[in-house]
């Protein structure tokens, strides 16, 4: 492949096939790999480079992958042992006299240490459809609030979405965690706010509704053992940071990868809470939520490698700049359509650093500028109807399609405003 350079149009051609493919109902992992080749051949190369710069794409994402693959032990034992539910729970109980902010704080927090997105709001939404049966809070205003807990709690989370942002620009995924905090903390005082503003727009939760969403929490671990495994990660992967910002050489020099803290923690809290016995069954579990997410990457891959060997990156940059536009504004504008062209965070963050990471970077953007404003980019428009967040989110509180697109706007609202929030924070503040 050395000396080939494959014309941009081929580029923009895999990466519209590719998205058409996957609002097409095509799998995506299938769709960027058909994408990918279609377009390296449109760009130029023959069938022999094309298989060389499909490989080059995948090899580059292989440290993702097993960072993502690590991550799912974390997943596995929050998720199979109960200790997300008794998290979750204990949140709402102590801010239960203010339910649209115990429900918001609840899903970010729980989506923070590791839980995926949907599984956070299925975790939080029957308490939600209980909360809601007693206040008269309407089903949108409580959506919205496990929703936009949860975009607000993922972009400080060790999930594939915030892994994706930090290997794509070489960071350390504390760094991107750290850098997303205001961000977040400005997402979950939004949600907050507009969901109070429309708690009496729409249709409201039946006493019936409520009563067949009641959770069997006996076999739930207490709290402290729950909130073991999400407390070594976060002090583990945070050590490093604070040593570098405090200048105590002794953490500063603590640099131990996302592969191997997420697994320790993971089963470090398994062993607290007793449940040693199940390391297996939890691992697998884990493992099998993340092989979704691991082949959308090496589908990725296939499309990065395609961007990379094109000439795109140089045509972008030399387009921003005679249009006068500021190079920052790619970063979130990539993330926000690569999102919203998948329904999907995780997937979004992956195209949007493969494909335009260089460009970003060559517009003069630092790294974890580029990173926090690709990832709060990918929030924005990220459930629209042709991913699977959007169906798992409105089945969990008993929604038709139509009630469910109605939220969209607010959703749109609160990754808007960690966008924003991001760009300026980072994009022109440092």
């Amino acid at each position: 492949m050395s000396g080939l350079t494959i014309g941009w149009y081929g580029a923009i051609a895999g990466l519209a096939i590719a998205i058409i493919l996957i609002l097409r109902k095509l799998n995506p992992t299938y769709a960027l790999m058909v994408g990918a080749i279609v377009g390296a051949l449109i760009g130029g190369a023959n069938l022999e480079q094309t298989v060389s710069v499909l490989v080059s794409g995948t090899q580059s994402v292989m440290g993702t992958v097993l960072r993502v693959l690590a991550a799912g032990v974390l997943a596995g034992v929050m998720m199979e042992s109960g200790a997300a539910e008794t998290i979750a729970q204990a949140i709402v109980r102590k801010f239960g006299n203010k339910a649209i902010l115990a429900l918001a704080l609840a899903t970010m927090i729980i989506t923070a240490v590791g839980v995926f997105i949907p599984v956070a709001v299925l975790i939080v939404a029957p308490i939600a459809l209980s909360v809601g049966s007693k206040t008269g809070i309407s089903k949108v205003a409580l959506l919205l609030a496990l929703s936009g807990g949860g975009k607000a709690g993922n972009i400080i989370s060790p999930n594939p979405n915030t892994i994706a942002a930090a290997r794509g620009f070489n960071l350390d995924l504390s760094q991107v965690m750290l850098a997303g905090f205001i961000p977040a903390v400005c997402g979950l005082i939004v949600t907050v706010i507009v969901a109070s503003l429309i708690k009496n727009k729409g249709i409201k939760v039946t006493a019936d509704e409520a009563k067949n969403v009641q959770m069997d929490t006996t076999k739930y671990p207490p709290l402290g053992k729950a909130i073991v495994a999400p407390l070594v990660a976060v002090v583990l992967l945070m050590i490093n940071p604070i040593g570098s910002i405090s200048g105590i050489s002794a953490l500063a020099n603590f640099k131990v990868d996302a592969l191997y803290i997420l697994p320790i923690a993971g089963i470090i809290g398994l062993l607290a809470m007793g449940k040693g016995n199940k390391t297996l069954a939890y691992t697998a579990a884990g493992l099998n939520k993340m092989t979704a997410t691991v082949l959308i990457l090496i589908g990725a891959g296939c499309i990065a490698g395609l961007i990379s060997a094109s000439d795109l990156s140089a045509q972008v940059v030399s387009l921003i700049k005679e249009a006068g536009i500021s190079g920052t504004f790619l970063a979130p504008i990539s993330g926000i359509l690569m999102a919203a062209a998948t329904a999907s965070t995780s997937t979004g963050v992956i195209l949007a650093t493969g494909s335009f990471g260089q460009a970003i970077l060559d517009m003069g953007t630092a790294p974890l500028a580029a990173a926090v404003m690709v990832h709060t980019g990918a929030t924005v428009i990220d459930s629209l109807p042709q991913g699977n967040y959007f169906h798992v989110t409105a089945d969990s509180m008993k929604m038709t399609i139509k009630q469910r697109m109605g939220l969209i706007p607010y959703e749109a609202i609160v990754g808007g405003t960690m966008t924003v929030v991001a760009t300026i924070v980072y994009g022109f503040l440092f």
